[in-house]
Order: C-alpha cells, then structure tokens, then sequence
C-alpha cells in the first residue's frame, strides 16, 4: 500500500481551469499505485458522482471534495470586495472541504448549492457562517495561495494568517488542516515558512498537497492553452505560463516525500485524512415525489390507484377488449409495479392532463415510451403499439434497473408553463433543469488550439474539413488521421506548428469546455432537489440546474424527464386557431385520417416545409424517390434517415418499387422484415430476430439490443 494520498486535485470538472479527466486521474493512481484519491473542482461537484462510480471499480477509494470560493472576510450575500489579501478584489478566498461520512456528503450538496443559489458574483461563493451551519460531518485544510491562509503570509501579515488559521480550527477542529505546497516558485518560500510556525504553535496538523491540474509536467502548455481558450483575440505568447509554474501535476508519491518528507507529518496526515473518509453513495435506490392519491379515490395505494386509472383509460380507448389486449395491459402493469413505476407513470400523466386542461398541444409520443400499451391508455402516448407491434420490453425492461424514460413534447411557447405547473405541485426547490457539458471535439478543440497557436484559420479549416462523422459521432483527431487519405500530409507533417497543433489538441481532444441547461431535462424529487444533488446556475438566465447530468443522474436513481419544446406543434396551434378564425371550421388534429392520398401526393413531391422531420432539402428528395403511400412507409423514412442507416435508403426505395429483390437472410425473417422490404430498420425488429432467431426472452434480447448501440462487445458476448 502506498504511504501517501493525493487530496488536492482538479479534473475538466473545474472548467477551462485543468487539463485531464477523471479516467487520466484514476489511472495516473493506479500506475503510482496509490489505493486512494479526492477530487476537488473549483466551486463545484459536476464530476463527484462519475469519480465515485469510476474510483469504486478501479478499486480506489474515493474522497469526495470542492474547492471552494469562500468570501471569508464578509457575507456570501455582499457584492463588494471581499477575501484576504490579492484575492480580495476578486471577492473569495479558496479552501478545500471534503466530505468526511454521509452527512458531511449531504452537507457538501447544500454548501456547493448554496454558493450558487445565495452567493454567486462571479462564482459561487460561500460564507464562514454557512461554514459553521454545515461544519459537521467535514474536513477542510487551507488550499492553495489563495487560501485565507497563505493570502497574508504572502503580503508578510502573520498575525493575520493565525487569526485566520484559529477561525477555522474554532469550526471544524481537529478536522482543519494546514496545506504544504511547493511548485517552485518564488510566493512559495513565504507559505513554506510561515505554515510550519502555525502548525507548531496552533497544534494545527499540516498536509502535503499539489493541486494537480495536469496528470504529465509535459502537458503544462497544453494546459495554458486551455487557459487561454477565453481569450478570443488570440495570444502568440502561449509558452507564458499563466500558473508561472509547470509543477501542478500528478506527482509520484516519492517526488512528494522528497519535496515534504521533512515536514513533521505532511506526508503520513494525508492517510490520516484517508482513514477518516468513509462516504458511500447508494447507487441503487430510487428518489421519487409522492404522487398524492386524491381522498375520494377508493384505492388502497400507489399501485392500486394506477391499476385504476391505467384501466379506466384502457376503456375509453377501446370499445372491446379482447385476450390480446387484456395480456398485454395485466403483463405491462405487473413489471411497472413490480419495479415500483406507478408513481412515475402517474405524475407523467398528472401534467400532460394539466397540460391538455390549458390548451397546451402536447405531442402523440416519441421514443420507447410509444411501446407502451398503459402509457397510451393513460393518456401518456397517443400512439396504439398493438397496431405498430411496439415493444414494452424496449420502453421498460426488467432484466435491466433502469429508470423509464418517457420525452414528452409541447408547444415550445408553452413548455415554461408546464414546468410551472409541476413547480407548483411538488415545490419549486424539488424540480430542476439539468446540465449538459459542451466538450472539445476533434474539430473543435483543433480550431481552438490553432487559434491560440496562431495558425491561420485557412490552415486550420484544411484539416477540420476532411474530419468525418459516423453513426452521428465526429471522428477522433486520430481517427480521422488513421482513416481519411486527405489527411496524411497532416500526420507525416514536419511543420512545428502542425506537430504542435496536434500534440496540444490530442491532450485537450475530449474535456469539457463548458457547462449549460440541457435544452430538455428536469427533474423532480422528494424534498429538495439539493437533498440528492447539488444545484448551479447555468445559462444566461441563471436558471438552476442540477450539477450532475442526464447520465449521472440516472443512475442515482433521480426522476428525469424531457419536457422537449417542438415549434411543430406552436405552428399547429397557431395554424388551427387560424383557420377557426377565418373559416368558422374547427379541426381535430386526432381525427385527420393518416391514408389521404392528397397528403400523400405532397410528401411523394418533396413538399414539406415546415413538417417536423422531413423538410430538409436531402429528406425531400429521398421522398420523391420512395413516393410513400402509408404511414409505415413515412415511419421508415424516418428511421433511415440517420447515420448509419441512411446507406440502405436507395436499397429500401428500389426494393419498395421492385427495382431490387427482395432477399431474407433466414425464412424466419420474412414475417419480421416483410414491412420494410427485407432491411432491418427499426431496433423493434433486432429485439424479435433475437427472440426468434435465437431463442432469446424479449428481454434479454434488449440487452442484446442496447449493447449493439453502445457496440459492448463484453455484453454482446
């Protein structure tokens, strides 16, 4: 076991601030051999729960933290100047806190939250007496040069960095401790000389930290280029180092016993700090709002008024109920409560009726959800998966914990007062949007570094433009290096600036560039979202988000939804309302029968402007090639059009026209692909070739059909 512990360390988590991720972080621990490791971004927690599970599974114990934006001198609530010493005209000091067990964890969610919510001026900022009020359960020591700590021993002020140093051993006690740094610059020697004396005198124990921001001291000028990305004019002088220092890298634990090892217990307290840390985040539980049962209901509990409601809507949709509808209604119903779905399946239709009630369209359903036979006699869908053969298995499957994932469209004027309306029915500080992190792809981080290079943007663009996309993801810098003939002069290119270029490009190629509202998820929980996740604002409005995303967040088991905003629908709305006005003649978009040949005529003639999905100029003409003559074939055009599929349009045009035959690799497959001419087009019909070729459960087959799509071999075997 190694004899020191990294707690001072940032990922592209701290945003445009370090240059490596959470997987170059783990593995950097893993080849030092370290057995633990913390992760404390600036300000936030955006990459706590992706650390956690990724730590876990590389057995490494993780040691959850921030850095924090403290403005220590005065109130969070204060937008004047604050902080100690040359940080005081930037409003905050830093310290690090790190959650020592599961209250410290719970306590972390409302520090980083509240930095957000109460004292964001220029960043997220919190206050000693939110410190005190949020003490238990956490550790801090004292950060960097900007700590309240180091600021005054750097402008000669001992006194000051001792009273300092006593208000925060008077919070967290035997919990506070002293940070070491040296990176080999001149405002170190002060820090190194007056903490030592503080130690001594104050019985504060110190620590060895190096606020990693890079894993190799190699990557320090691509990590002045990511520095230097906000700076739009361009800066020729990127070997400057903005830090003055190439030391803030993932240093050995022996680099760190030579640099600390005679400071009295700087090295062996950081496995102090270790031993104390024990958090465990529950992975498998889900958080739902209690869906209240109205009191005139006479169902016993959740599950009882859902059977209700699901079967009073079942009615109202078909006039008979026949075997084939009543099995599938029982089998649907017995997994959604089985895996403790009623509540979702109710609150979903909670505020699609809401919004129904104020004349907001709602969309008939996309994605998986349309597989369900209780979300359409719920009202959830508007779509009949018996007469599309829609699978449940793909909207809910029990084989696989996951959460359902039900995207609802509605007028995008209107979408706000749908979120409104679940604001006010589970508390507006149990719903939030969601963040989404805008990464450096290969294109883009290439015209970046080439613009801090100073690398012409003609050059740049000769490059970026030969860069392709497949199955709707932009080739890697090396992908397309490897692959795209056009590209070679830039691979065997002798010139520094592209041997540059490309050495800075492929370090950044990946990490994140910056953080916004994703432009369709919200989420709603029991109690206050910042009981489970932590808040920040994002975009221009400031709008809450939680600082985990759509992918994190499923996994700790958060109610998610996709409240999507589709000016379709507006267009349809305005379009109805238009014609009540001018013709006297009222429409029902649920009556228009979807077999008029008119209809037909336009789409076979490429005129569709303004219909979602099919009025771009490629999608047009494929239409005049197909000439559709029902809605399957419409749904396939559909499909097809993506990356990937979009190969075998001509192939299912000329085979729909008897141009080609029409071939089955097996007779079996004849009833599954006999709607789309042969060609596997929907991922429906890889879950029933399983299932009938195979042998497979229709769940299992899901399995096998989702590990397709993310191309798992390991799972696919």
């Amino acid at each position: 076991m190694c004899d020191f512990v990294h707690l001072h360390n940032h990922s592209h988590y701290s945003l445009q601030d370090a240059a490596c991720t959470i997987d170059s972080l783990i593995k950097a621990t893993q080849e030092n051999k370290m057995h633990a490791l913390a992760l404390t971004d600036h300000g936030v927690m955006y990459g706590i729960s992706e650390f956690y599970k990724k730590a876990k599974k590389a057995n490494i114990k993780p040691i959850i933290g921030v850095e924090a934006y403290v403005n220590f001198e005065g109130s969070r609530f204060d937008r004047g100047e604050a902080g100690v010493g040359r940080k005081r005209s930037k409003h905050y000091n830093h310290l690090v806190i790190i959650a020592k067990n599961d209250i410290g964890y719970k306590n972390l969610l409302k520090l980083t939250t509240q930095g957000f919510t109460e004292g964001f001026y220029y960043k997220p900022r919190i206050d000693l007496d939110l410190l005190r009020e949020k003490s238990e359960g956490l550790i801090c020591t004292s950060a960097c040069l900007a700590g309240p700590i180091a600021a005054p021993l750097l402008n000669g002020d001992y006194q000051k960095a001792k009273e300092n140093a006593i208000i925060l051993q008077n919070i967290f006690g035997k919990d506070f401790y002293l940070e070491l740094q040296d990176h080999n610059q001149v405002e170190d020697k002060a820090v190194l000389e007056g903490v030592p004396k503080l130690s001594i005198e104050l019985g504060i124990p110190m620590i060895a930290t190096n606020d990693i921001h890079y894993i190799e001291k190699e990557h320090s000028i691509a990590h002045n280029i990511l520095l230097l990305l906000s700076d739009k004019t361009g800066n020729k002088d990127y070997r400057n180092l903005r830090y003055s220092t190439d030391e803030i890298y993932f240093k050995s634990s022996n680099q760190m016993k030579d640099l600390f090892g005679s400071y009295k217990g700087a090295i062996e307290n950081t496995l102090a700090i270790e031993e104390k840390v024990n958090v465990s985040l529950d992975f498998e539980k889900f958080h739902y709002p209690i869906f209240p049962i109205p009191k005139e209901s006479n169902a016993k509990d959740l599950d009882d008024y859902f059977e209700i409601l699901a079967r009073e809507g079942l009615n109202k949709r078909f006039s008979k109920i026949n075997t084939n509808i009543e099995d599938r209604f029982n089998y649907e119903a017995g997994i959604i409560k089985s895996m403790g779905y009623s509540g979702y399946f109710l609150i979903t239709q909670d505020f699609i009726n809401a919004a129904k009630k104020k004349g907001i369209p709602v969309g008939p359903g996309r994605g998986s959800a349309a597989g369900s036979l209780i979300a359409y006699a719920l009202g959830i869908t508007n779509v009949n998966p018996l007469e599309y053969d829609l699978l449940f298995e793909r909207f809910l499957n029990p084989a696989r914990k996951s959460m359902p994932d039900i995207d609802i469209d509605f007028a995008d004027d209107q979408r706000g007062e749908v979120i409104d309306y679940v604001k006010e029915k589970y508390g507006e500080n149990s719903v939030s949007q969601i963040v989404t992190f805008n990464r450096l792809s290969s294109k883009a981080v290439l015209r970046d570094v080439a613009r801090v290079l100073g690398i012409p943007i003609p050059t740049v663009n000769n490059i970026t433009k030969w860069i392709p996309s497949k199955f709707g993801r932009v080739f890697t810098i090396d992908q397309a290096l490897d692959e795209v003939p056009e590209l070679k002069w830039v691979k065997e290119s002798k010139d520094t600036q592209i041997v540059d270029l490309l050495k800075y490009a492929r370090i950044l190629e990946g990490m994140n560039r910056n953080a916004s509202k994703h432009a369709a998820g919200v989420v709603i929980t029991p109690g206050e979202v910042s009981d489970l996740v932590p808040l920040a604002s994002a975009g221009a409005n400031g709008d809450l988000v939680t600082q985990y995303n759509m992918k994190e967040l499923d996994s700790a088991g958060i109610l998610k939804m996709d409240f999507l905003g589709l000016r379709t629908l507006t267009i349809i709305r305005d379009t109805i309302d238009l014609i009540k006005i001018s013709h006297n003649i009222t429409i029902d978009v649920d009556s228009i029968p979807v077999d008029d040949e008119k209809t037909y005529k336009l789409f076979s003639n490429g005129q569709t402007t303004g219909v979602f999905q099919f009025e771009s100029a490629p999608m047009k003409e494929h239409l005049k090639n197909l000439k559709p003559t029902s809605i399957k074939d419409l749904s396939a055009m559909n499909a097809l059009y993506r990356p990937g599929p979009m190969d075998f349009i001509a192939d299912f045009v000329d085979r729909k026209h008897g141009r080609k035959p029409i071939e089955y690799l097996h007779p079996l497959l004849a009833e599954i692909l006999s709607e789309t001419y042969g060609i596997i087009v929907y991922q429906e019909q890889v879950i029933q070739i399983a299932n009938k070729i195979a042998g497979m459960s229709l769940a299992e087959a899901d399995i096998l059909r989702r590990a397709m799509g993310k191309k798992d071999l390991d799972e696919m075997a």
